[in-house]
């Protein structure tokens, strides 16, 4: 077919450029493949050898499937012209991209970024563990609050019961009576209720520091260069130790203790009997004591309050490390890999664009043609089979006769020309070969 220069060079670029275009499309195939095959790896479990035969298997499968796939594609979209059919074609692409996603981008993406998306999935559970550590630790400390207030009371008790005994200030009689013997017994209980607080100080920063040196093992872990599985096994075994750790620190909490301590100041308060010499210092007696009563009453609904605050306090939930593998942290953790899956999308779906490419040009090939003449689109075969059925008709007599001129109106009517209406070859129609051989006989002729 003749063509009009443009379109004989898109054709011909067309054609050259077929080779590069199978080339780059097997390249992409195979590293498709190969990148399915380090995804697909870490997710079977099984000897060695059928972890590996099994994902060879597989990542074959992947490339040729791209491979035939996109090789359908390129040559079948560029040859459709029909808007319906190309619009099924389009629909068949856009599910077969999404069948190719679904076996092979995913696996692309794990063997891309499945070692940072786990060192992410550690560093995510990690934040966690210090939060949780940080929050029982303050929860621990909590009860230490209420340790100033308990001193406080029991040094008012002692330094009460120290004044009545030496200037009587409170029954105006000084000695050791029954009112210096409730407020001894009241500072003591006090000074009690405070040890049983501060012993748990020192237990709760013992613990803290254990927690401490757990969560630094595990910030090691997670950024030291290396292979990943062996990490994330030490990162889980240091994971169980911390959680221990976070349930005996939420034990040593003695808000509760505090409380029943408190309540009991005032349940079990048990006065002495005023032992005073006189009516009225007895009288004295009684009335201090029933202060004294009061005063243990209201401090311990202020310690009952302060330790149900504590105990208000939501407790630390346990978490419990969940190892991932590469393809499981990549999907979960795909916001803060984009890239990775853009670049494994992209090894599958690049010959989108070789497709789309194919089809412009054909599409423009096909404008340039349709401007031509009907003899600018005969070929040389057409015209050498025309020739052929043009003697096959000759030689049976059915050649055409060449069409009669019309005579001049002024000339004499010529005479009936005798011979029949069918011409001979050499009067019908004169090809362009049969006139070079005439030319070059008439040259041959003697003068």
């Amino acid at each position: 077919m003749q063509l009009k220069p443009n379109a004989y060079r898109l054709q011909e670029t067309v054609r050259g450029v077929e080779t590069m275009s199978r080339f780059a499309l097997a390249v992409l195939a195979l590293a498709s493949g190969v990148y399915t095959y380090l995804g697909v790896r870490g997710l079977l479990d099984g000897s060695a050898s059928f972890v590996f035969f099994a994902a060879i298997i597989y990542s074959a499968a992947v490339s040729v499937a791209i491979y035939a796939f996109w090789t359908y594609m390129m040559r079948f979209v560029p040859l459709v012209t029909s808007a319906a059919q190309r619009l099924a074609l389009f629909a068949t692409m856009a599910i077969g991209c999404g069948m190719i996603i679904a076996m092979s981008s995913w696996l692309n993406a794990a063997a891309l970024a499945g070692s940072a998306a786990l060192e992410q999935h550690m560093a995510v559970t990690l934040q966690g563990y210090a939060e949780d550590l940080d929050k029982a630790h303050a929860n621990a400390l909590a009860s230490q609050s209420l340790l100033p207030d308990v001193q406080r009371a029991a040094e008012r008790f002692a330094g009460l019961a120290q004044d009545e005994r030496e200037s009587g200030a409170l029954t105006g009689t000084q000695g050791s009576g029954s009112v210096v013997q409730l407020l001894t017994q009241m500072s003591a209980q006090m000074n009690q209720l405070g040890t049983t607080i501060s012993g748990s100080r020192s237990e709760v920063a013992s613990l803290f520091a254990q927690g401490s040196e757990r969560l630094a093992a595990m910030r090691e872990l997670v950024s030291t260069p290396g292979t990943i599985e062996p990490r994330t096994d030490g990162f889980q075994a240091e994971a169980v130790q911390l959680s221990a750790i976070i349930a005996a620190l939420q034990q040593t909490d003695v808000a509760a203790s505090v409380k029943r301590a408190s309540a009991d100041l005032a349940a079990g308060f048990i006065a002495p009997i005023a032992d005073g010499q006189s009516a009225d210092l007895a009288n004295r007696q009684d009335r201090v004591m029933e202060t004294v009563r009061a005063s243990v009453t209201a401090q311990s609904a202020a310690l009952t309050a302060a330790a149900d605050e504590i105990l208000a306090t939501p407790a630390v939930e346990p978490r419990r490390y969940v190892p991932l593998s590469s393809a499981e942290a990549v999907i979960r953790y795909w916001s803060d890999f984009i890239p990775s899956w853009a670049g494994a999308i992209s090894i599958d779906l690049l010959p989108v664009v070789l497709v789309l490419v194919l089809m412009i040009v054909h599409d423009a090939m096909r404008r340039e043609t349709e401007t031509l003449d009907a003899d600018d689109t005969i070929t040389a075969a057409e015209m050498l089979r025309a020739m052929a059925l043009y003697r096959r008709m000759e030689t049976a007599g059915m050649a055409p006769a060449e069409p009669l001129r019309p005579a001049p109106a002024e000339s004499a009517p010529q005479p009936e020309d005798p011979l029949p209406a069918v011409a001979t070859s050499e009067e019908a129609i004169v090809t362009p070969i049969d006139s070079a051989q005439r030319k070059r006989g008439e040259g041959q002729r003697p003068a």
